[in-house]
């Protein structure tokens, strides 16, 4: 069967918030998607494409920083999923499978590559990866309280970037997505634990980085 290069080729579609298993509007789940791409559709797959493509893209742009590798790392993973449909079980649901093989194909890419990752925070890949979340317009803000949050980010962002990859991905999952523990777990393929153990352990170094801000001397 061929790879379905089509689904993937459409970078710049906007998609749905990936969170939601019933889809609005009349329109199929996952679920629904999956068994027809299984059948062949190729039409199926690349709804599913559409409706993950910027979230898997923003979380794999957070770990390489590069859009070429990124755009090309994503649709290596869609790729991968197509190729593994026949395999997939069902046990979760089918956005944290897909997590789980973009999770791999960018650590393994990082491997071959000898390549340190860089994630850091960034507003930009925040609403990238929710398009579907409500923006709220906070109140006008001085030039010193402006400037004060951009050098605060700044320094968030260089110490998240010192983190090792796995403690800088289940802070991501945590601070940025929003996970919970168990969510953590399957999509980093771990037990709860290894998840409460990372995050104990990334904490503490973020908080002997930034020491000032969580009110230490």
């Amino acid at each position: 069967m061929n790879k379905p290069s089509s689904a993937t080729s459409k970078a710049q579609d906007q998609t749905r918030d990936p969170g939601c298993p019933a889809e609005p509007d009349g329109e199929p789940d996952d679920a629904s998607l999956v068994s027809r791409s299984r059948e062949g559709d190729l039409t199926a797959f690349d709804a599913l494409v559409t409706r993950y493509r910027r979230r898997i893209y923003s979380i794999i742009h957070q770990m390489v920083r590069n859009e070429a590798d990124a755009w090309d790392l994503s649709q290596d993973a869609f790729i991968k999923a197509w190729n593994a449909l026949s395999r997939f079980e069902e046990r979760s649901s089918f956005y944290t499978w897909l997590y789980r093989i973009a999770h791999n194909v960018t650590y393994d890419w990082l491997r071959r590559n000898r390549i340190r990752p860089e994630a850091e925070f960034d507003d930009s890949l925040q609403t990238t990866a929710d398009p579907a979340a409500a923006t709220v317009p906070s109140a006008p803000q001085g030039p010193d309280e402006s400037l004060a949050q951009s050098e605060t980010g700044q320094r968030i962002r260089e110490a998240i970037a010192q983190l090792s990859p796995a403690h800088r991905e289940t802070i991501l999952l945590k601070e940025v997505e929003g996970c919970q523990y168990k969510e953590i777990a399957e999509r980093m393929d771990c037990s709860i634990g290894t998840v409460m153990s990372r995050l104990f352990y990334a904490r503490k170094k973020l908080q002997s980085l930034l020491g000032d801000l969580y009110g230490q001397s």
